[in-house]
């Protein structure tokens, strides 16, 4: 079945359809993540995969923001979000709010394991998933706090892909395990 644009993009879900999300355990923190259509494109992912919340931190732009409102085509209205100055202190409020956290950093690091060799069994289980700068990455503080750094294979000459492609490729293979 294929789906003309007006079916492919809800201007604005009504209440009801809202309540009737069953939102998943997923928490998508952004580390300082500058590019609003960064931003708005992981409010989009957060509304494909019914995440619980997007935090956002640091340097990050919230909304309303017509740039992110571009990207986000108004999922940021209703995707729940909160915004942290210091992604720290984020996370370290959701380790305080869900005693079975797992933090999970998307990072190309010494200490990253491959994609496919992620090896959570996510039942049950609230995951933060953490995506960082655009240039720097995820910050050294949070690298240490992370239960596991996982890196997505680059085969070509390219050895990164955009923020929001590297949560969105992730969060899918999670969802895989659920």
């Amino acid at each position: 079945m294929k789906l003309n644009a007006k079916q492919l993009r809800v201007a604005k879900p009504s209440a009801g359809e809202l309540a009737k999300i069953e939102r998943k355990p997923i928490y998508i923190v952004l580390d300082n993540v500058l590019d609003t259509y960064n931003i708005g494109s992981i409010f989009r992912l957060a509304d494909a995969v019914a995440a619980k919340e997007i935090i956002l931190c640091g340097g990050s732009e919230t909304p309303p923001s017509s740039r992110i409102h571009k990207a986000a085509v108004g999922t940021e209205t209703w995707v729940p979000w909160r915004y942290f100055s210091k992604t720290l202190e984020a996370l370290k409020l959701l380790k305080e709010e869900n005693k079975e956290l797992k933090i999970i950093v998307v990072e190309q690091n010494e200490k990253s394991i491959t994609l496919s060799d992620l090896p959570l069994n996510l039942r049950g289980r609230s995951i933060a998933l953490v995506v960082g700068h655009e240039t720097e990455g995820v910050s050294r503080q949070v690298l240490e706090m992370a239960d596991v750094i996982v890196e997505i294979p680059m085969f070509g000459v390219n050895k990164s892909l955009n923020v929001h492609v590297s949560a969105a490729v992730v969060l899918y293979k999670m969802l895989e395990r659920v």
